[in-house]
C-alpha cells in the first residue's frame, strides 16, 4: 500500500472510552438521563481483574464506562488528575495493522502496538497511538468479531440491569468530538491529524468569529474518513478575563474532550426527552429568538417551541442546523454534550457563537471561575 494521506484506512468512530470513578452509578445516569441502552458488561464475573467495564449504545453511537478496581490500575491516577473524562476515542479502521504502522511512520506514539484477541465469539483487533494530553485514539477492527462487544464482554445480566427500563431519547450518531488543547498547540494537533491519520481541515475560526468582552477562542476543525469524522481543536485566545478553554484546562488537568455532540432527526423530542430526564442545558436569552427569523431564513420548526427549550439555529449554503449544548455532567467545569440536529447544513453554528459563549461565562461567573 502506497503512503498517500488519503490512504489511511478509516471508516467512522467506533466507540468513546470513558474512565470514570464508578462505572456502574455512571452507566445508570447515561441510561436514565440520556437514554442509553447498557448492553455488556466487563468485571469480576467475566474475568477480567482489574477493571469493570459497561458498554452503552443508543442509535449508532456507543460509549464504554471503565472504572478501575484497585489503586494500581495503571489509569487510576487519571481519577485524581482529571475526574471522570474521555480516554479515548476509537476509529474502526479496515486494517489495524495497516493504520498502525502508518500512523507510526508519520510521527504519532505507538502505545499498544497490533493485537489480535480472540474467544468463542471471533477475533478483535485494536491498536492504540497517543493524541493530545493522555487522550488516545484506538484503532479496532470487528469484522472477524460477533460477540457482545469485546473479548472479556458478556451481554448484559438483567440483575444488573433490567433492559425493560430503558427509553431511547432519539439520539443517533456522534457528529463530532471537540478538543481543548493548551494556548499554542491548536496548529500542532490539527498538523498531527492531517499529516498522520490523512485528515483534511474542513473549518477555522479565530477570535474574531469566537469572542465575546471578555474572553476569546481559536478553533480549527478537521476531518477524515470520508467526512465521518471530524474533531475540532479549540484554544484559547487572549481576553479581558478566562476563557473557557483555559477553565477547563485547569479543572481537567490538561487538554482533552471538551464535549461531544450527539446527532438527532428530531431535537425538539429528543430535547424535551432530555429535560424530562432532568438534564440541564445552557440557556440564552430569549431576545435570541426576536430576530432569528430574520437571520436563518424559514425553517419547517415553530420558533416558539425552540426558544421555550433553548434551541439554537444556524443557517450555511447548505442549509440550516439546530444545537443546544447541555451543562457539565459533573461537578468540574469539563466534559458536556451538544444535541444538533442537521437540515443540511455541514457547518458548526458560527452565528450562535456569541450567544453561546456569553451563556457559558453567566455559568463561569456563577462558579466564579471567568
Amino acid at each position: 500500500m502506497t503512503n498517500k494521506l488519503d490512504d489511511m484506512p478509516l471508516r467512522k468512530i467506533d466507540h468513546v472510552r470513558f474512565f470514570v470513578g464508578n462505572a456502574r452509578q455512571s452507566a445508570y445516569f447515561y441510561r436514565n438521563a440520556y437514554g442509553f441502552d447498557v448492553v455488556a458488561y466487563a468485571g469480576l464475573e467475566t474475568k477480567v481483574k482489574n477493571e469493570a467495564g459497561y458498554v452503552l449504545k443508543q442509535g449508532g453511537i456507543h460509549f464504554v464506562l471503565i472504572s478501575p478496581l484497585r489503586a494500581s490500575h495503571p489509569e487510576s491516577k487519571r481519577l485524581i488528575q482529571h475526574g471522570d473524562g474521555v480516554s479515548d476515542i476509537a476509529l474502526q479502521v479496515d486494517d489495524v495493522q495497516v493504520a498502525y504502522r502508518m500512523a507510526v511512520e508519520r510521527g504519532a506514539q505507538g502505545v499498544v502496538e497490533p493485537q489480535a484477541i480472540e474467544d468463542q465469539y471471533g477475533i478483535y483487533e485494536y491498536a492504540t497511538i497517543q493524541a493530545y494530553g493522555d487522550t488516545t485514539h484506538t484503532f479496532v477492527n470487528r469484522d472477524r468479531y460477533h460477540g457482545a462487544f469485546a473479548p472479556g464482554f458478556d451481554p448484559i445480566d438483567p440483575a444488573r440491569y433490567n433492559p425493560a427500563t430503558y427509553h431511547s431519547t432519539g439520539l443517533l450518531a456522534i457528529d463530532h468530538i471537540v478538543g481543548n488543547v493548551e494556548e499554542g498547540k491548536m496548529n500542532q494537533w490539527v498538523d498531527f491529524y492531517r499529516k498522520v491519520l490523512g485528515f483534511e481541515q474542513l473549518v477555522s475560526f479565530d477570535d474574531k468569529d469566537i469572542s465575546t468582552e471578555y474572553s476569546a477562542l481559536m478553533s480549527k476543525v478537521v476531518e477524515g474518513g470520508r467526512g465521518r469524522i471530524k474533531f475540532p481543536i479549540n484554544e484559547p485566545a487572549h481576553g479581558r478575563r478566562r476563557s473557557q478553554i483555559e477553565e477547563y484546562i485547569d479543572f481537567y488537568g490538561g487538554a482533552g474532550v471538551q464535549h461531544i455532540a450527539l446527532a438527532t432527526n428530531d431535537i425538539i423530542k429528543t430535547v424535551r426527552a432530555l429535560r424530562d430526564n432532568d438534564v440541564s442545558f445552557l440557556r440564552v436569552p430569549r431576545t435570541y429568538y426576536d430576530s432569528l427569523k430574520d437571520r436563518v431564513g424559514d425553517i419547517k420548526e415553530n420558533i416558539e417551541e425552540l426558544a421555550d427549550l433553548g434551541i439554537l439555529v444556524d443557517r450555511d449554503d447548505e442549509g440550516y442546523m439546530l444545537q443546544i449544548f447541555t451543562k457539565p455532567v459533573q461537578d468540574r467545569p469539563t466534559l458536556f454534550f451538544e444535541i444538533i440536529q442537521r437540515e443540511g447544513a455541514k457547518s458548526f453554528g458560527k452565528g450562535n457563537f456569541k450567544a453561546l459563549f456569553e451563556a457559558i461565562e453567566r455559568e463561569q461567573a456563577i462558579r466564579g471561575t471567568l
